[in-house]
């Protein structure tokens, strides 16, 4: 129970509310121009369902969405707001980028969990220093993840154009790893059984986000230190006098965050484009944000969450190819119009509801 509605309402019909509502103003933006919503559904629908390359590709964007909103979730439930996933991620793929090129031409079994170690301690020590300022010096988290953002970037940029670029190459990029140090397409393994998955870049890093979705739900709801996250998030105070440090849980919760957020280069650096270049991660940072309210900081309920923004990107980039009235900044429109109505307007409905659910208990009392 989350106040005076069942879990069911709070987890599963307020998210649905949401985001039916956000559809429909979109319908209604969509009608302004002078085009059939229905058609421009059906469209979306079938270019990220209706073929195998568009579920690669939905599968795809989702795996990015799934790493980044579990990361804002840890954060969420001890009461922080972290922000600063794209610098996370950004730092992460520096990380994985060294591993690849440093063992390039290795088997990717091998070179991959030193890239999936790298990823994660390289973000996690890029959130490590936001969390110990707010922990110990009073400074914001929001404020501090912004601030990391903008440096990991120009970091990135110095890095790309004085120091890894190779000799002789006009674009800001790493060279491509190996074909062996490339993490392998999942259309290997799934096209021989007979679905094709044509071109799309789906990889393994899809089953790392699964793994990782049943390691955050076990960590935050079957330990100690999950327990200890969740009191410190919901009532600082109350976790002091129960022992439990609410300064080191801060830092801890980054670190989670940060670690997880850049599995992101995982899928991006060594699974999709097989080299480090500026903003290869494509404000998945941001997105997690909007996902990890959506799904409730459930790692279930981010999935199916990271699961229709995939289906948005994808069916976004299906539909504006087949309805040039209907531009690639309309479908960013409607991407903000589900993220607003998720995010800033969650409470709209909520009020409404519980009312109405404490009039049907009185009357069954």
């Amino acid at each position: 129970m989350n106040g005076q509605l069942p879990r069911w309402v709070d987890y599963g019909l307020i998210p649905l509310i949401n985001v039916t509502i956000a559809f429909f103003v979109a319908g209604l933006v969509v009608i302004a121009i002078g085009e059939n919503p229905l058609d421009v559904v059906r469209i979306m629908l079938r270019g990220a369902l209706g073929y195998g390359e568009g579920v690669g590709f939905t599968l795809y964007y989702a795996t990015d969405f799934i790493f980044a909103g579990l990361a804002v979730a840890v954060a969420f439930h001890a009461g922080l707001f972290n922000i600063g996933g794209e610098g996370q991620a950004t730092i992460a793929g520096l990380g994985v980028a060294l591993v690849c090129l440093a063992l390039n031409g290795q088997p990717w079994w091998l070179v991959a969990p030193l890239a999936i170690v790298a990823a994660m301690v390289f973000s996690a020590a890029w959130a490590y220093v936001p969390g110990a300022l707010q922990a110990y010096r009073g400074s914001h988290i929001v404020i501090n993840t912004i601030m990391f953002n903008f440096i990991a970037t120009s970091a990135m940029v110095y890095l790309l154009t004085h120091v890894l670029k190779p000799m002789g190459q006009m674009a800001p990029e790493t060279r491509t790893f190996d074909v062996a140090t490339r993490l392998p397409f999942m259309k290997d393994y799934i096209t021989p059984l007979g679905y094709d998955l044509g071109q799309s870049p789906l990889n393994l890093s899809i089953l790392i986000a699964a793994a990782a979705c049943v390691l955050v739900y076990l960590l935050i709801w079957r330990t100690r230190l999950g327990y200890a996250l969740r009191t410190v998030g919901t009532n600082p105070t109350a976790a002091l006098y129960a022992g439990i440090d609410p300064k080191r849980i801060t830092v801890i919760a980054m670190i989670i965050s940060g670690a997880l957020v850049g599995l992101i280069a995982i899928n991006e650096v060594m699974g999709t484009h097989h080299r480090l270049f500026l903003g290869f991660t494509g404000g998945a940072g941001f997105v997690g944000i909007a996902v990890a309210l959506m799904g409730r900081s459930h790692p279930i309920g981010i999935a199916l969450a990271a699961l229709l923004f995939g289906m948005l990107y994808q069916g976004g980039a299906e539909l504006a190819f087949e309805k040039p009235t209907i531009t690639r900044d309309m479908i960013v429109a409607i991407q903000g119009l589900v993220i607003l109505f998720a995010g800033a307007l969650e409470h709209m409905f909520r009020p409404a509801l519980e009312r109405m659910f404490i009039t049907a208990r009185a009357a069954t009392a």
